[in-house]
């Protein structure tokens, strides 16, 4: 999905613009007092009947700033690979199934990040606190540990309760600075070699990772210019280790006939196909026996051809979902783009979902039945998860456009230089990425495909969040 961040001083138009797309997409308001309530006294007095663990010197890795961490890791280098203990916060130690926050987040489903804020699954004093896992607090957590073979493979996994307290608070930026600077050690120095031989696997079994950019506001002279962020490797290896952990989830669950899975249909054949055309109308190779992945994953959005195979090949990305079963595993239980039966549940705080998954595999891993309220959520949970992304993707979509016009409004006429990345067959004219700002709109005319032009805005209406430009003459 479409991603922008701005920095904390906005325009105090363009925050009333994010408030107005709150309200059109119908977004939840405050939380109502019974829940506030419930949450206040649940922080208080959490489940902490679990083996203590607080000698595990965990960390998080999280953007600058975030309070609602969910995730904290260990990593260690055995004789023959390796054993990643990764940490979830135990967001079923403080919510109980049928209470007052368990029925308001089932309508929010979950977090939905703006510009300007986010509109929370949970109320802060439990996501930004009690359960979040903050550095040098002790904090109930689900603890899983999977271990490694030397290329990186999973051999076995297991997940129980514990109580962890997290060591120090990193950011990616951090990271990747000590990794470029060769002084990483410990467990820094091992996320980096861990996940590098996880992308090395997802490329051979035929996963995806698209290099695509977030689009960021910056402060310049004054004002303010959109452009690009190329997302780090440090935030690739970060998120292996959430996938592999996803992954055996899903093993876990599929083995025990009862779950709920993250799931995408392999792409149809025509679509592979007009894919493929695509790449080489453009010239992007595509040597025989290659997978989408393979082909994807060293290609640079910032060159205009590549950039425009990028846009048109997400055509394979769509249809994801969740599958929930009780029984005989689904028709469908693998995720394409993961190349590997996958389970959301890293993101608790976060995402409704995570907390049953989640609840379901410490049942199956203690050799217990699966508690009966999970067992009953299972079968709505695909729906309610359906209907939150549907509209976190909104609001994310009117987010980007309502900062692309709001920082294009009075350029109206001036001509920019931009690399078609999707042409419209149907109605004509198609979609250009400009190089400066970072901006991808409406471009009328007749559109050659992967090639840079010139065009001319014609108009940025941050009313209306419509910015069109047409071919220069």
């Amino acid at each position: 999905m479409p991603t922008i961040q701005v920095p904390d001083e906005i325009p105090l138009k363009l925050e009333d613009g994010f408030e107005r797309i709150s309200r059109e997409l119908r977004l939840p308001g405050d939380f109502p007092q019974a829940v506030l309530d419930e949450a206040a006294w649940v922080a208080l007095v959490p489940r902490m009947d679990a083996e203590d663990m607080s000698d595990v010197p965990f960390v998080t890795i999280d953007p600058p700033g975030s309070m609602d961490l969910d995730q904290a890791l260990h990593l260690e280098r055995l004789r023959g690979g390796y054993r990643v203990w990764y940490a979830i916060a135990d967001v079923g130690a403080f919510v109980r199934p049928g209470g007052v926050i368990d029925t308001e987040a089932r309508t929010r489903g979950e977090t939905v990040y703006l510009p300007a804020g986010k509109v929370p699954l949970h109320p802060p004093v439990l996501s930004e606190d009690a359960a979040s896992l903050l550095p040098g607090a002790l904090r109930p957590a689900v603890v899983w540990r999977v271990d490694l073979d030397t290329d990186g493979r999973t051999v076995g996994a297991d997940v129980q309760r514990a109580l962890v307290r997290s060591r120090e608070r990193y950011d990616y930026a951090y990271v990747q600075a000590v990794h470029d600077t060769r002084t990483a050690d410990g467990v820094l120095e091992l996320l980096a070699e861990i996940g590098e031989l996880r992308l090395a696997l997802e490329r051979e079994r035929g996963g995806v990772t698209l290099p695509t950019p977030d689009q960021e506001v910056a402060r310049d002279d004054g004002g303010y210019r959109l452009r690009f962020r190329a997302p780090l490797p440090a935030e690739a290896w970060n998120a292996q280790i959430s996938l592999l952990t996803g992954m055996a989830a899903a093993a876990m669950m599929l083995d025990a006939e009862i779950g709920i899975l993250r799931v995408l249909p392999s792409p149809r054949p025509d679509a592979l196909a007009k894919v493929r055309r695509v790449a080489k109308a453009l010239d992007v190779p595509w040597p025989e026996g290659a997978g989408y992945g393979a082909v994807v994953h060293d290609l640079d959005p910032g060159k205009g051809p590549q950039a425009a195979f990028l846009h048109e090949s997400k055509v394979l990305l769509r249809g994801a979902g969740y599958v929930a079963f009780d029984g005989a595993p689904p028709r469908l239980a693998e995720h394409a783009a993961v190349a590997a039966p996958y389970a959301h549940v890293t993101a608790p705080l976060r995402r409704l979902v995570d907390r049953y998954a989640s609840e379901v595999c410490l049942a199956i891993a203690a050799g217990v039945p699966v508690p009966s309220d999970v067992r009953a959520a299972l079968a709505v949970l695909p729906d309610l998860m359906s209907s939150s992304g549907r509209r976190t993707g909104a609001v994310e979509r009117a987010c980007v456009d309502l900062v692309e016009a709001f920082l294009l409004r009075d350029r109206i006429g001036q001509a920019f230089q931009a690399v078609v990345i999707d042409v419209d067959e149907r109605r004509g004219g198609g979609q250009v990425q400009l190089v400066d700002p970072a901006v991808i709109a409406r471009c009328d005319g007749t559109l050659p495909l992967g090639e840079q032009i010139t065009v001319r805005l014609v108009q940025a209406d941050p009313a209306t969040r419509e910015v069109r430009f047409t071919l220069a003459t």
